[in-house]
């Protein structure tokens, strides 16, 4: 048994995390060029304009993903790239930027999966009111067929968003990431609304100009639940809790199926048309008719999750996490049966083919005396973590594939350069690359589809 013969052993970064060249080429801005430069807003004032300077040295990345035999390789596009005002006028010097990229990606032997929106907003759309204004999903909808026109010859996979749990709550509510918006429930459930029919139109512009054959999926995340014992209970709990709707507050946008049922199952789920009903934008049947455009898989980016049981009211409950429970870096829990959980209560739900599209750690990395970046605690970490993966798809959850988070170290967002989740270890100050090892695990994994686990 074990993974299938087809399985596809990939890693996973997004634009504005690694590419740098922020102000070359006739590249407009986006949020996070803006936000980073906000005084407070990023750790030690950190910007992506260098990053890891991915535009200038992507042939040199391409050759790492080679020696480390990664199959698949999912990169999103900076929109604010090849559209610098969003809308109108594109830019040929980015578009031939990712012609490159895919052509270097493809002569090494690495399927390209694109993402249209890992977060990079054009900042001239966001002075037209982002993503609550409605217009934005016409916005998206011809970003994504300018998408399919130049590349679609050679790319054959793409998901449209990248975690819109992150890009409305983090950006919108709480304001930790771009564009640091503090916004109330009537405002970010129209933008949720808005991003979803934004997908939609996506899907609908990808396919109609596409230049051959393309598959198209999703890509949200979420918190996985996972059940305390192997009781019908307790599944049942652990499921029950999983696609549950968070009360009202800054916590809304944090769950699976608001941001999933509307996409795969053509409807909001009810609990949510309950607790949200005062808040609620307009939502037509036209509207969901769009959101649930035919997908050919889904993506699920899973990094975590809470163990649940039912408790002594027939109500699930969280059950607390054990004193001097294991933590990553970055103080996320380390909990490896949310991947068999998480695929196998997805899969039941959804009905699709299922790519987990980020998985991974932050360590404290750092270059031994030996020259070497030495990383146990990363290997154990996804040992455990595919060990379930395998053990949901031998027992029949269509698991498509797994992208490894991240190629190399990058800028995390508002924790800028402070954490280190990449199979190759960046010094920012010369752009040197050290497989860490990580890398070479995952290598001899990827040779043995698995086997070695």
């Amino acid at each position: 048994m074990g993974f299938r013969e087809d399985f596809v052993w990939g890693t996973a970064t997004s634009s504005y995390q690694i590419e740098g060249a922020t102000n070359e080429d006739g590249k407009g801005l986006n949020i996070w060029d803006v936000y980073s430069k906000e005084e407070g807003k990023v750790f030690c004032g950190q910007s992506g304009d260098i990053a890891c300077d991915h535009y200038h040295k992507y042939k040199e990345d391409v050759q790492l993903m080679r020696m480390l035999g990664i199959k698949a390789y999912r990169f999103s596009i900076d929109w604010s790239r090849v559209l610098p005002s969003g809308i109108g006028e594109v830019n040929e010097s980015g578009i031939d930027f990712y012609n490159k990229l895919i052509d270097e990606l493809l002569a090494n032997d690495i399927e390209p999966y694109i993402t249209l929106y890992h977060w990079e907003l054009p900042y001239e759309l966001y002075k037209k009111g982002g993503w609550l204004n409605e217009e934005i999903v016409n916005w998206f909808g011809d970003y994504a067929a300018l998408v399919a026109k130049r590349f679609s010859d050679r790319v054959k996979y793409f998901f449209t968003l990248n975690e819109p749990q992150c890009f409305v709550g983090l950006g919108h509510v709480t304001g930790d990431h771009a564009p640091g918006l503090k916004m109330g429930m009537r405002d970010t459930l129209q933008i949720a609304h808005n991003a979803l029919k934004a997908h939609g139109q996506a899907v609908i512009e990808l396919r109609k100009n596409a230049k051959s054959d393309i598959m198209i999926g999703y890509a949200p995340t979420g918190g996985m639940c996972y059940p305390e014992t192997d009781s019908k209970e307790d599944i049942e709990a652990a499921r029950t809790e999983l696609f549950s709707i968070p009360d009202c507050g800054e916590g809304w946008t944090w769950n699976t199926a608001w941001f999933s049922d509307p996409v795969f199952l053509g409807h909001y789920p009810e609990e949510g048309l309950i607790k949200y009903e005062k808040y609620l934008p307009q939502i037509t049947k036209k509207d969901m008719e769009l959101i649930s455009q035919p997908l050919d898989f889904m993506g699920q980016n899973i990094y975590n999750g809470g163990m649940v049981r039912m408790g002594i009211h027939q109500k699930p409950e969280f059950v607390p996490r054990a004193a001097g429970y294991v933590r990553t870096a970055n103080n996320w829990p380390v909990t490896p049966k949310c991947l068999y959980w998480g695929a196998k209560f997805l899969y039941e739900r959804y009905k699709l083919p299922l790519y987990i599209t980020e998985n991974g750690m932050s360590c404290h990395d750092s270059v031994s005396l030996d020259g070497m970046v030495h990383d146990p605690n990363r290997i154990d970490f996804l040992n455990r973590y595919l060990l379930e993966l395998r053990k949901a798809s031998e027992e029949g959850v269509p698991i498509q594939g797994f992208f490894e988070w991240s190629l190399m170290d990058n800028f995390e967002w508002n924790f800028g350069y402070s954490e280190r989740f990449g199979l190759v270890y960046v010094n920012y100050e010369t752009q040197e690359r050290i497989i860490k090892d990580s890398g070479y695990w995952y290598q001899n994994v990827i040779q043995s589809n698995g086997e070695i686990l």
